[in-house]
Protein backbone atom coordinates (compact mmCIF):
# COMPACT_ATOMS: atom_id res chain seq x y z
CA UNK A 1 0.00 0.00 0.00
CA UNK A 2 1.42 3.14 -1.01
CA UNK A 3 1.73 5.87 1.85
CA UNK A 4 0.81 9.48 1.98
CA UNK A 5 4.65 10.16 2.79
CA UNK A 6 5.74 8.39 -0.44
CA UNK A 7 3.92 11.27 -2.79
CA UNK A 8 6.02 14.14 -3.19
CA UNK A 9 3.27 17.30 -2.65
CA UNK A 10 3.51 20.38 -5.04
CA UNK A 11 1.63 22.44 -2.32
CA UNK A 12 5.30 22.23 -0.67
CA UNK A 13 7.26 23.38 -2.71
CA UNK A 14 5.07 26.82 -2.76
CA UNK A 15 6.50 28.21 0.26
CA UNK A 16 10.69 27.69 -0.43
CA UNK A 17 9.74 28.93 -3.99
CA UNK A 18 8.14 32.46 -2.69
CA UNK A 19 11.91 32.47 -0.05
CA UNK A 20 13.75 31.91 -2.94
CA UNK A 21 11.60 34.52 -5.12
CA UNK A 22 11.64 37.12 -2.10
CA UNK A 23 15.91 36.60 -1.62
CA UNK A 24 16.46 37.20 -5.32
CA UNK A 25 14.38 40.79 -5.33
CA UNK A 26 16.27 41.48 -1.88
CA UNK A 27 19.61 40.90 -3.03
CA UNK A 28 19.01 42.41 -6.79
CA UNK A 29 17.76 45.35 -4.60
CA UNK A 30 21.29 45.99 -2.62
CA UNK A 31 19.39 46.35 0.24
CA UNK A 32 21.04 43.45 2.01
CA UNK A 33 25.29 43.55 1.52
CA UNK A 34 27.12 40.42 0.43
CA UNK A 35 28.43 39.93 3.59
CA UNK A 36 25.75 39.86 5.46
CA UNK A 37 23.98 37.41 3.42
CA UNK A 38 24.81 36.15 -0.13
CA UNK A 39 22.90 36.54 -3.21
CA UNK A 40 21.54 33.57 -4.81
CA UNK A 41 23.48 33.45 -7.43
CA UNK A 42 26.75 33.21 -5.59
CA UNK A 43 24.95 31.08 -3.10
CA UNK A 44 24.26 28.21 -5.95
CA UNK A 45 27.72 28.74 -6.93
CA UNK A 46 29.35 28.12 -3.43
CA UNK A 47 27.21 25.18 -3.01
CA UNK A 48 27.85 23.66 -6.51
CA UNK A 49 31.85 23.89 -5.61
CA UNK A 50 31.16 22.71 -2.55
CA UNK A 51 29.38 19.70 -3.94
CA UNK A 52 31.63 18.66 -6.92
CA UNK A 53 34.89 20.90 -6.49
CA UNK A 54 36.39 22.68 -9.52
CA UNK A 55 36.03 26.34 -8.68
CA UNK A 56 37.77 26.86 -5.96
CA UNK A 57 35.31 29.55 -4.81
CA UNK A 58 35.86 28.35 -0.33
CA UNK A 59 38.52 26.28 0.87
CA UNK A 60 35.79 23.97 1.34
CA UNK A 61 35.65 23.10 -2.41
CA UNK A 62 34.62 19.82 -3.10
CA UNK A 63 35.38 18.39 0.37
CA UNK A 64 31.47 17.85 0.87
CA UNK A 65 31.18 14.25 0.55
CA UNK A 66 33.86 13.50 3.22
CA UNK A 67 32.42 16.17 5.65
CA UNK A 68 28.94 14.86 4.97
CA UNK A 69 30.36 10.72 5.68
CA UNK A 70 31.97 12.24 9.10
CA UNK A 71 28.46 13.78 10.17
CA UNK A 72 26.62 10.91 9.22
CA UNK A 73 28.70 8.32 10.96
CA UNK A 74 27.87 10.47 14.16
CA UNK A 75 24.22 10.71 13.98
CA UNK A 76 23.67 7.15 13.18
CA UNK A 77 26.17 6.07 16.14
CA UNK A 78 24.48 8.68 18.61
CA UNK A 79 20.62 7.68 16.91
CA UNK A 80 21.58 3.88 16.99
CA UNK A 81 22.41 3.96 21.22
CA UNK A 82 19.53 6.26 21.68
CA UNK A 83 17.13 4.27 19.79
CA UNK A 84 18.01 1.37 21.66
CA UNK A 85 17.73 2.73 24.95
CA UNK A 86 14.74 4.52 24.34
CA UNK A 87 13.30 1.80 23.02
CA UNK A 88 13.93 -1.03 25.38
CA UNK A 89 13.14 0.74 28.78
CA UNK A 90 10.21 3.05 27.20
CA UNK A 91 8.69 -0.54 26.29
CA UNK A 92 9.96 -1.43 29.94
CA UNK A 93 8.12 1.84 31.64
CA UNK A 94 4.92 1.52 29.51
CA UNK A 95 3.91 -2.45 30.53
CA UNK A 96 5.58 -2.13 33.95
CA UNK A 97 4.33 -0.09 36.64
CA UNK A 98 6.49 -0.92 39.33
CA UNK A 99 9.67 0.23 36.16
CA UNK A 100 7.89 3.06 35.31
CA UNK A 101 7.63 4.33 39.03
CA UNK A 102 11.30 3.70 39.37
CA UNK A 103 12.98 5.22 36.25
CA UNK A 104 10.55 7.61 34.76
CA UNK A 105 11.00 10.57 37.87
CA UNK A 106 14.67 10.62 37.20
CA UNK A 107 14.45 10.52 33.04
CA UNK A 108 12.46 13.27 33.08
CA UNK A 109 14.37 15.52 35.71
CA UNK A 110 17.09 14.94 33.57
CA UNK A 111 14.93 15.78 30.13
CA UNK A 112 14.72 19.35 31.70
CA UNK A 113 18.43 20.46 31.58
CA UNK A 114 19.05 21.79 27.97
CA UNK A 115 21.47 20.21 25.57
CA UNK A 116 23.79 22.81 25.67
CA UNK A 117 23.74 22.22 29.67
CA UNK A 118 25.32 18.92 29.05
CA UNK A 119 28.14 20.31 27.02
CA UNK A 120 30.72 21.69 29.42
CA UNK A 121 30.46 18.12 31.41
CA UNK A 122 30.84 16.22 28.22
CA UNK A 123 33.95 18.03 27.20
CA UNK A 124 35.40 17.17 30.50
CA UNK A 125 34.53 13.50 30.01
CA UNK A 126 35.07 12.63 26.52
CA UNK A 127 37.24 15.52 25.59
CA UNK A 128 37.00 17.74 21.77
CA UNK A 129 36.05 14.99 19.34
CA UNK A 130 33.60 12.31 18.54
CA UNK A 131 32.84 11.49 22.04
CA UNK A 132 31.76 14.73 23.06
CA UNK A 133 29.21 14.77 19.54
CA UNK A 134 27.87 11.39 19.56
CA UNK A 135 26.73 11.61 23.74
CA UNK A 136 25.34 14.98 23.16
CA UNK A 137 23.37 13.47 19.61
CA UNK A 138 22.23 10.08 22.13
CA UNK A 139 21.47 11.95 24.86
CA UNK A 140 18.96 14.43 23.33
CA UNK A 141 17.51 11.59 20.81
CA UNK A 142 16.91 9.41 23.87
CA UNK A 143 14.15 11.59 25.36
CA UNK A 144 11.62 11.71 22.44
CA UNK A 145 11.60 7.76 21.82
CA UNK A 146 11.80 6.69 25.04
CA UNK A 147 8.52 8.88 25.71
CA UNK A 148 6.65 7.96 22.56
CA UNK A 149 7.21 4.31 23.07
CA UNK A 150 6.35 4.34 26.76
CA UNK A 151 2.93 6.34 25.63
CA UNK A 152 2.67 3.81 23.11
CA UNK A 153 3.12 0.80 24.82
CA UNK A 154 1.22 1.50 27.93
CA UNK A 155 -1.72 3.25 25.96
CA UNK A 156 -2.82 -0.40 24.50
CA UNK A 157 -6.16 -1.09 25.46
CA UNK A 158 -6.61 -3.88 27.54
CA UNK A 159 -9.15 -5.84 25.68
CA UNK A 160 -6.62 -6.60 23.42
CA UNK A 161 -4.22 -8.08 25.80
CA UNK A 162 -7.12 -10.05 27.25
CA UNK A 163 -7.94 -10.93 23.83
CA UNK A 164 -4.11 -12.51 23.19
CA UNK A 165 -4.13 -14.31 26.40
CA UNK A 166 -7.22 -16.17 26.17
CA UNK A 167 -5.88 -17.14 22.08
CA UNK A 168 -3.15 -18.70 23.94
CA UNK A 169 -0.22 -16.04 23.79
CA UNK A 170 2.58 -16.38 26.25
CA UNK A 171 4.45 -12.93 27.31
CA UNK A 172 6.78 -12.96 23.93
CA UNK A 173 3.71 -13.97 21.49
CA UNK A 174 1.73 -10.87 23.53
CA UNK A 175 4.25 -8.83 22.58
CA UNK A 176 4.50 -9.57 18.89
CA UNK A 177 1.57 -9.78 18.18
CA UNK A 178 -0.82 -7.24 20.26
CA UNK A 179 2.06 -5.08 22.06
CA UNK A 180 4.16 -4.18 19.27
CA UNK A 181 1.40 -3.55 16.50
CA UNK A 182 -0.49 -1.38 18.80
CA UNK A 183 2.14 0.91 19.83
CA UNK A 184 4.00 0.65 16.52
CA UNK A 185 2.49 4.06 15.35
CA UNK A 186 3.90 6.03 18.37
CA UNK A 187 6.94 4.16 17.87
CA UNK A 188 7.98 5.59 14.73
CA UNK A 189 6.80 8.65 15.29
CA UNK A 190 9.36 8.83 18.61
CA UNK A 191 12.29 7.83 15.71
CA UNK A 192 11.12 10.53 13.82
CA UNK A 193 11.70 12.86 16.57
CA UNK A 194 14.84 10.94 17.72
CA UNK A 195 16.51 11.63 14.36
CA UNK A 196 15.38 15.25 13.52
CA UNK A 197 16.79 16.03 17.13
CA UNK A 198 19.88 14.40 16.24
CA UNK A 199 20.84 16.15 13.24
CA UNK A 200 20.52 19.59 15.50
CA UNK A 201 23.08 18.20 17.98
CA UNK A 202 25.27 17.49 15.44
CA UNK A 203 25.74 20.67 15.16
CA UNK A 204 26.27 21.52 18.79
CA UNK A 205 28.78 18.25 18.93
CA UNK A 206 30.56 19.91 16.34
CA UNK A 207 30.86 23.23 17.13
CA UNK A 208 33.11 22.40 19.79
CA UNK A 209 36.22 22.16 17.56
CA UNK A 210 36.19 19.19 15.76
CA UNK A 211 38.22 18.88 12.43
CA UNK A 212 35.77 17.74 10.14
CA UNK A 213 31.52 17.56 9.57
CA UNK A 214 29.04 19.99 8.53
CA UNK A 215 28.51 21.77 11.99
CA UNK A 216 32.71 22.20 12.07
CA UNK A 217 32.01 24.20 8.46
CA UNK A 218 29.51 25.99 9.80
CA UNK A 219 31.85 27.47 12.93
CA UNK A 220 34.78 27.64 10.37
CA UNK A 221 32.68 29.76 7.87
CA UNK A 222 32.42 31.88 10.50
CA UNK A 223 35.55 32.17 11.99
CA UNK A 224 37.35 32.38 8.41
CA UNK A 225 35.05 35.26 7.17
CA UNK A 226 33.45 32.90 4.34
CA UNK A 227 29.78 33.77 5.04
CA UNK A 228 28.40 32.29 2.14
CA UNK A 229 29.14 28.74 3.67
CA UNK A 230 27.07 29.02 6.50
CA UNK A 231 23.76 28.78 4.38
CA UNK A 232 25.45 25.95 2.34
CA UNK A 233 26.21 23.87 5.43
CA UNK A 234 22.87 25.04 6.69
CA UNK A 235 20.95 23.91 3.72
CA UNK A 236 22.79 20.40 3.21
CA UNK A 237 21.84 19.83 7.47
CA UNK A 238 18.22 20.08 5.93
CA UNK A 239 18.59 17.74 3.05
CA UNK A 240 20.37 15.60 4.90
CA UNK A 241 17.44 15.72 7.73
CA UNK A 242 15.06 15.31 5.31
CA UNK A 243 16.33 12.14 3.29
CA UNK A 244 17.37 10.25 6.65
CA UNK A 245 13.73 10.47 7.57
CA UNK A 246 12.29 9.51 4.57
CA UNK A 247 15.11 6.36 4.80
CA UNK A 248 13.84 5.87 8.20
CA UNK A 249 10.07 5.52 7.28
CA UNK A 250 11.15 2.94 4.40
CA UNK A 251 12.96 0.88 6.97
CA UNK A 252 9.94 1.03 9.34
CA UNK A 253 7.36 -0.31 6.24
CA UNK A 254 10.01 -2.65 5.38
CA UNK A 255 10.31 -3.98 8.85
CA UNK A 256 6.56 -4.00 9.33
CA UNK A 257 4.45 -3.50 6.20
CA UNK A 258 2.10 -0.35 6.44
CA UNK A 259 -0.79 -2.92 5.34
CA UNK A 260 -0.07 -4.97 8.36
CA UNK A 261 -0.53 -2.31 11.03
CA UNK A 262 -3.56 -1.49 8.95
CA UNK A 263 -4.85 -4.41 9.85
CA UNK A 264 -3.90 -4.51 13.47
CA UNK A 265 -6.23 -1.39 13.52
CA UNK A 266 -3.85 1.73 13.19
Amino acid sequence: MKQNWEKIDPLGLVLPLVILIVWYLTALSGRVPDYLFPAPVEFFQVLLDFIFGGAQLTPYSGKFLENLWVSCIRVITGFGLAACGGLLLGFLSGRNVLIRRMIDPLIQMIRTVPGIGWLPLALVWFGIGEGTTVFLIALAAFFPIYLNVADGASNVPDIYIRAGSMLGADKMGLFRTVILPASFPSIVVGLRLGLGVSWAYLVLGELTGVSRGLGAVLMDSRMLGQVEMIPVAMLCIAVMGIVSDRLLLILCDWLYPYHERTANGK
